[in-house]
């Protein structure tokens, strides 16, 4: 079961040395959810800690502005996340941020720079084998959060909703011995309007990506991980950190692979596949300062 680990002696980031048992030239990491219970801090600590990167693109969703609007809810774990990505940046890791729906607000600051990290509205990526992967959150493509952002507020409450029970439902599994099961996941995998709408929402960003003249596409926003190709180009959604846990990383050679960080490993698990608050105060606030459980799973590669 994906569990946040106690955090009751976790003073400070810098009382856990990096140890970097994966090195990738990219990694993209998005929906993160920062101040929201479903965030899965400790995983993604874990997860930095143990990698390191030349570019690292947060693909929007980071700080769920929504969320904290609502109610405010910001542990020490979800600090110590900031503290790391700040501390990449330092160390010499190119860090862009793409802001995405639920943090919106930061986009009021593209062009700035904020302790290293670079606010862009959207990128353009050159992969080692020279392929270039126009990079978005994806929320702008979607027809929901453009043309009815109300359905989509109604949408985010009943995803909140879907995630207290899906908690609840995980404990009672865990007592009982049983391995994790996410509702949310199933309900996409099974429902026919969600597949439908998983489905248009990566073929109209295949078909911009197209239109761009690049070779492929890098997003996130609907919390499923995917990487294949549509009409020849390339499709890749790097997933979540809230049930999903996982990122699209870039090899030294330019070979793009999902991976999935699961909850009894210290490394992520692979399976090879053919490719198929005030709005103003919260980015300064989250950027202050400077200073896992990693589980079983699959992960999808593709080139």
């Amino acid at each position: 079961m994906r569990s946040p680990l106690d955090t009751s002696s976790l003073k400070s980031d810098d009382s856990h040395p990096d140890e970097a048992t994966h090195r990738f030239r990219s990694v993209w990491i998005s929906d993160i959810h920062l101040g929201t219970p479903g965030c899965q801090a400790h995983a993604l600590l874990d997860f930095l800690r143990r990698t390191h990167c030349e570019h690292l693109y947060l693909v929007g969703d980071i700080v769920d502005g929504w969320q904290l609007r609502r109610s405010w809810y910001w542990p020490q774990a979800h600090n110590d996340v900031v503290q790391k990505l700040l501390r990449k940046a330092r160390k010499g890791t190119r860090v862009v941020f793409i802001p995405g729906n639920h943090d919106e607000f930061a986009r009021r600051y593209v062009g700035h720079d904020f302790g290293g990290v670079q606010v862009m509205h959207e990128a353009v990526h050159t992969t080692a084998d020279g392929r270039q992967l126009w990079i978005t959150h994806g929320d702008l493509f979607d027809g929901v959060i453009s043309c009815a952002k109300w359905l989509a507020y109604l949408g985010d409450s009943l995803y909140e909703f879907t995630l207290r029970l899906n908690r609840w439902l995980n404990s009672a599994r865990a007592r009982m011995g049983l391995p994790y099961w996410s509702v949310s996941r199933y309900l996409k995998a099974k429902v026919k309007r969600a597949v439908s709408y998983v489905s248009d929402f990566e073929g109209t960003l295949a078909r911009e990506a197209r239109r761009r003249g690049v070779q492929g596409v890098v997003c996130g926003h609907i919390h499923h991980a995917q990487l294949r190709e549509i009409d020849g180009v390339i499709y890749a959604n790097d997933g979540d950190w809230v049930e999903s846990l996982t990122a699209l990383v870039e090899h030294p050679c330019g070979h793009l692979e999902i991976v999935e960080w699961g909850s009894q490993l210290a490394s992520p698990a692979r399976v090879a596949v053919a490719p198929q608050p005030d709005d103003a105060a919260l980015l300064p606030a989250a950027f202050e300062g400077e200073s896992v459980q990693a589980g079983s799973g699959a992960a999808v590669v593709a080139s």
